[in-house]
C-alpha cells in the first residue's frame, strides 16, 4: 500500500487483540519518527513514556473512560510535556545542539538570547500550554508512521490527566501528561467500528486555495 491507501486503512481502533504483540522493530520505527518530528524551535519539549507493564496499565484504565485498548494493546505510549519552559531546559538544549554539530553561530547563539528573554517571563501554564501543542504535533507524526507499519493506533484524550500524572509519578519530573496511544492489532470481530466507512469533509468543503 502506499501512504494514502494506509491512512484509509488506519483508524482509531476500539478493540485491540491483547494476544498479537507488534515486533520490537516496528515500535522502534515509530518511536523514532516520533523523535524526528517537528517542534517549536528544536526544543522538543515533551518525554514520551512507554508502558509495557500491565499494572500500570491497569491503574490508567479506569481515568481513561475505561478504553480496553489500554490494557488489550500491545504497547501503550504517553506523551507528556513539560510542565515549563525553564531557563535551564532551554540552556540545555542549546548545548545539547552545539555540541551535535561540534560548533555554534551567532545565529543560533542570537536565538538562544531570544527564547531565554521571551519564554521563562511567560510563565509556567503559557509554556505548558504550548509545549502540549508540540507534543500533538509528535503525535501525528506517530500516526502515520505507525499506518506505514501497518500497526493500529488509538490517540487518546478521554482521559484525567492529573491522575495519570500521579500514577507515573510525572509531575516529580517537570513533566504533564497530554496524550496516550495504544499501539498493537486491531480485533476486527468485535471492533463495531471497523468497517464502518471513513468519513472525511470532501476537498472542496476543505481545501480553501488562495491566489
Amino acid at each position: 500500500m502506499d501512504l494514502i491507501q494506509r491512512l484509509n486503512w488506519r483508524y482509531a481502533t476500539k478493540k485491540m487483540d491483547a494476544a498479537k504483540a507488534v515486533p520490537q522493530e516496528k515500535v522502534e520505527r515509530i518511536l523514532e519518527a516520533i523523535r524526528l518530528a517537528p517542534s517549536s524551535s528544536g526544543l522538543q519539549p515533551y518525554d514520551i513514556l512507554v508502558v509495557t507493564n500491565p499494572q500500570v496499565r491497569a491503574k490508567i484504565r479506569p481515568v481513561a473512560w475505561d478504553q480496553s485498548v489500554i490494557t488489550d494493546c500491545s504497547h501503550f505510549l504517553v506523551f507528556a510535556a513539560w510542565d515549563d519552559y525553564t531557563t535551564e531546559r532551554i540552556k540545555t538544549m542549546f548545548d545539547f545542539i552545539t555540541a551535535e554539530r561540534g560548533s555554534t553561530n551567532e545565529g543560533l547563539e542570537s536565538y538562544r538570547k531570544m527564547l531565554l528573554s521571551k519564554y521563562p517571563p511567560r510563565g509556567p501554564e503559557v509554556n505548558f500550554q504550548h509545549a502540549a501543542r508540540q507534543a500533538y504535533i509528535a503525535l501525528g507524526v506517530a500516526l502515520v508512521a505507525a499506518a506505514e507499519e501497518e500497526v493500529d493506533s488509538t490517540p487518546i484524550e478521554g482521559f484525567e490527566p492529573d491522575a495519570v500524572d500521579d500514577i507515573l509519578h510525572l509531575r516529580s519530573r517537570g513533566l504533564r501528561s497530554v496524550l496516550l496511544l495504544p499501539l498493537g492489532y486491531r480485533d476486527a470481530d468485535n471492533d463495531w467500528l471497523v468497517n464502518l466507512k471513513k468519513v472525511r469533509r470532501p476537498r472542496k468543503k476543505f481545501v480553501t486555495e488562495v491566489n
